[in-house]
């Protein structure tokens, strides 16, 4: 989301009809009658990833994933203390701590690069890399120019003159974790919401799945990412929790649900009409994509 224009936090005054009471998410014997069931509180803060740090809305349940998905990594992302405040590239605090519940306890590089495609892409490319899948790294430029994260092993780089792009031999071939890293932020410089939502597939929204990705490609645009899902074992409703970096670079934190209170991470999917409100940003209903 480069070169794009801050919105500001949007308050809204209308509830969504989805309880938010919590249960713990480990077991379906807890879930009883409402007279009977034992309150669970929203958050668990001696956990330190995603699933263990939050509790799933009262009948809820995680969905399922394999231990190998991306879902599974990113239900897994590791989080800060409770209470850490997000903090921009140059270590200065984000401001506003109301758009956020959680922070995802993961360096962002020191350079104003990771914003909003920025972490979506490097969340995909860190789970595939880690996989062994390299493969499957690859994005495009905002030109269109696609970069393969095989080339960049063999030791090639990128070479930018006005709006050509190419490959040139300058190193020789390396697979470290800072080489991975060195191509993650050749791509965010060079890409962003706009490239990342031409490579994308469309998705009908009562389709979401744990790692798709909710964007609107431009200057401005923004995106967020599907982190985790649970389903009410009772109505059947869908539940689910995002995502977010922003501009000027900072890290990634888990994003409050701004139409309920309590600092609430849970969406509900079927509440959903027209617009996908978050605290930034407003996303229409066609705006769910996946890799």
């Amino acid at each position: 989301m480069h070169f794009q224009l801050l919105t500001s936090f949007l308050v809204f005054q209308s509830l969504f009809s989805c309880t938010v009471e919590t249960v713990n998410h480990t077991t379906l014997t807890e879930i009883k009658s409402p007279q009977e069931r034992k309150m669970k509180p929203l958050k668990d803060t001696s956990f330190y990833t995603l699933e263990g740090r939050f509790n799933t809305p009262v009948n809820a349940i995680r969905k399922s994933v394999d231990s190998s998905s991306f879902a599974f990594y990113l239900r897994n992302l590791p989080l800060k203390e409770e209470g850490a405040q997000v903090k921009y590239y140059d270590g200065d605090i984000k401001r506003n701590s109301a758009v956020y519940c959680a922070v995802v306890d993961l360096e962002i590089g020191k350079k104003d690069l990771h914003q909003c495609a920025d972490a979506v892409m490097r969340f995909r490319a860190e789970y595939l890399w880690k996989q062994k899948r390299y493969e499957d790294i690859h994005f495009n430029f905002t030109n269109g120019f696609r970069v393969d994260y095989t080339e960049w092993m063999k030791g090639k780089r990128i070479r930018v003159s006005g709006n050509n792009v190419e490959w040139v031999q300058k190193t020789q071939a390396s697979n470290t974790y800072q080489d991975f890293w060195n191509y993650m932020e050749c791509i965010f410089t060079y890409a962003g919401t706009l490239s990342l939502s031409r490579e994308l597939n469309p998705i009908p929204l009562n389709e979401m799945q744990i790692g798709d990705v909710i964007i609107k490609g431009g200057s401005p645009g923004h995106a967020v990412l599907v982190v985790d899902m649970a389903q009410d074992t009772i109505t059947q409703k869908h539940y689910f929790m995002l995502a977010q970096s922003y501009m000027p670079a900072q890290e990634t934190q888990i994003l409050v649900n701004p139409s309920v209170p309590g600092a609430n991470p849970w969406y509900c999917l079927e509440d959903i009409e027209d617009e996908i409100y978050t605290p930034e940003w407003t996303f229409t209903r066609e705006s769910l994509m996946r890799f």
